[in-house]
């Protein structure tokens, strides 16, 4: 599930970058067959590595899936599924690092997974597959080495979306993070990796969720926004029967004082390198 903010133009920092959550790009308004260029975009991550088509307006993608993407420690010929797709950043940022992973991306949007599956196919990378369902509901057929999301966590009763897109997909209720824990946890193997992106507000609930879930978390990794600011995002990570001791991570500072983003930063962003989380 991708973010919800604006992004960056051309690849550079816009001026007073403070916003955490932006993500390059590139916009040249080329629409993929069959969709109309008045209601997408043609857009870059990782400094070109990835053609991307979202939507126009609505829910387009910011910095959430590509720090996901990075997090994830998968290795060439490996195994992964995603939970809520959308138009499939995180999976095709991790197959832009990862040369010959496989995945499967779930959502309950059609008209997100036609865009994913068109942007699979202008990446080059047929092993990743795109499937209309509701993951609580759905049998995950197989067995997978990493799971990951960006689940939907704005409170219930919150001021709704004027995006009926953006809503769906960020609407949280009680439970419902347990939930998908549980659903993405089910079909990992023995050691397989669970990883998702949070507001740190939901992290009781998140280590709750992943302990029930039996991939308890390893690694609580925060995303400040500058030096001296309150984290606004962090990543968890554990292991289906993992057993190792709970570590509170340096985490990463995205922007200087002056608004750049810091080079290890870049690092991600737009060199597509690895966050390393539990060592792989």
């Amino acid at each position: 599930m991708t973010g919800d903010t604006e992004s960056i133009s051309s690849g550079h920092a816009m001026a007073g970058a403070g916003d955490d959550r932006s993500v390059y790009r590139m916009s040249t308004n080329v629409p993929p067959v069959g969709h109309r260029s008045s209601t997408v975009t043609s857009d870059h991550l990782l400094n070109g590595r990835v053609t991307y088509v979202q939507p126009r307006d609505g829910f387009r993608a910011a910095i959430d899936p590509v720090l996901l993407a990075a997090a994830i420690p998968a290795r060439p010929g490996e195994r992964v599924l995603e939970g809520g797709t959308g138009a499939g950043a995180a999976l095709l940022c991790l197959a832009a690092r990862v040369p010959g992973v496989s995945g499967i991306g779930i959502d309950r949007d059609p008209e997100l997974l036609r865009l994913a599956g068109a942007n699979a196919a202008a990446n080059g990378w047929p092993d990743l597959m795109f499937v209309a369902a509701d993951l609580m509901a759905s049998p995950i057929g197989g067995s997978f080495d990493h799971a990951f999301a960006n689940p939907p966590y704005h409170a219930a009763g919150g001021t709704p979306s004027p995006s009926r897109v953006r809503e769906a997909a960020k609407r949280s209720s009680p439970g419902l993070l347990a939930e998908w824990v549980e659903a993405l946890a089910r079909p990992l193997r023995h050691r397989g990796t669970l990883t998702i992106i949070l507001p740190p507000g939901l992290l009781e609930a998140a280590l709750l969720a992943m302990r029930a879930g039996g991939v308890a978390a390893e690694c609580v990794f925060p995303i400040w926004p500058k030096e001296g600011l309150s984290a606004r995002l962090m990543l968890l990570q554990g292991r289906k029967h993992g057993r190792s001791p709970l570590v509170l991570a340096s985490g990463l500072v995205l922007h200087t004082a002056s608004g750049a983003f810091r080079p290890e930063a870049d690092a991600v962003l737009r060199d597509a390198g690895a966050l390393r989380l539990t060592g792989g």
